[in-house]
């Protein structure tokens, strides 16, 4: 499936067919995240509410970064 980069304000974007939007139960304001390999871009949702526990983890680890080292002795 072929799309294109439009101008959308300031910014670019792609627009996402419905048909995909509706295969993948998508919508209007639902994250992605992205990345590359190769010459290949991956677009792959985000699931919120793990994305914030993930986060707080990275939080804690990086605050109890020498005890957990210890423990791991």
């Amino acid at each position: 499936m072929n799309v294109t980069i439009r101008k959308i304000g300031n910014s670019e974007g792609v627009i996402i067919p419905k048909e995909v939007l509706d295969r993948f139960g998508l919508k209007a304001g639902d994250s992605f995240e992205l990345q590359t390999e190769g010459g290949t871009l991956y677009l792959t949702p985000v699931d919120e509410d793990i994305s914030e526990e993930l986060n707080a983890a990275r939080l804690f680890m990086e605050k109890y970064k020498v005890a957990l080292k210890k423990l791991a002795e």
